[in-house]
């Protein structure tokens, strides 16, 4: 099964995308994604259903968030009500070291994203903070990438010994799809996904990188 485990949609600040348009352009230009996970920024949506939207479209459709560390960006899936309460999501000072602890109490998991990016990439902050206890995955192929970023990220994964997953991290419908993670399960929940994430059957896939 293959999930983009990074988008955005107008739920975020900068996002520019409606979730049914992601479906539809999913559908439309046939992109060979079985679903995708809305990561949005600082923020859990409690609020949005897409169980009809993905029953329609036949696209699994899954929720986490992007949190904001010393470290820079953090995906974070298998959020719960008592994650939530764990720490402060819309905090863009979070210490990675306590998002790693409560993720960990409740059953969830955090994965530095683009961390070949400048500022707000892991990578960036190795020589500052130097290397994080309990980080076992990163993302090490983004479809926002540009230059040697996901270069960047592919060699600090091996050096420190990291899983890799892949996701697009779309703002606009028409990047959805461009990086995805591969898995050797079906996923149809949060859950799923988290044991999934955890027992390492998954791989990180690069579908499409051309210019839109």
């Amino acid at each position: 099964m293959i999930l983009d485990l990074h988008a955005h949609s107008i739920k975020s600040d900068d996002g520019r995308a409606k979730v049914q348009n992601y479906c539809q352009w999913i559908k439309t230009r046939n992109i060979p994604i079985d679903g995708f996970v809305l990561t949005e920024h600082r923020q859990f949506d409690n609020e949005s259903d897409y169980s009809d939207l993905a029953a329609k479209h036949g696209i699994t459709i899954l929720k986490g968030s992007e949190v904001e560390t010393e470290y820079g960006h953090v995906l974070v899936f298998g959020v719960t009500q008592a994650l939530q309460e764990a720490f402060d999501f819309t905090n863009i000072h979070l210490a990675l070291a306590d998002v790693i602890a409560a993720c960990n109490a409740h059953g969830a998991v955090a994965v530095p994203c683009h961390p070949g990016r400048k500022r707000v990439g892991m990578a960036a902050h190795l020589e500052e903070h130097g290397v994080p206890s309990g980080v076992n995955i990163v993302e090490v192929f983004n479809g926002g990438s540009r230059g040697e970023e996901d270069q960047v990220a592919q060699e600090m994964a091996n050096e420190q010994n990291y899983l890799g997953i892949g996701g697009s991290d779309a703002h606009i419908v028409s990047h959805i799809g461009r990086c995805a993670t591969k898995f050797e399960d079906t996923i149809h929940n949060e859950q799923e996904l988290v044991d999934a994430l955890k027992a390492g059957r998954f791989e990180a896939i690069k579908l499409q990188q051309e210019a839109s």
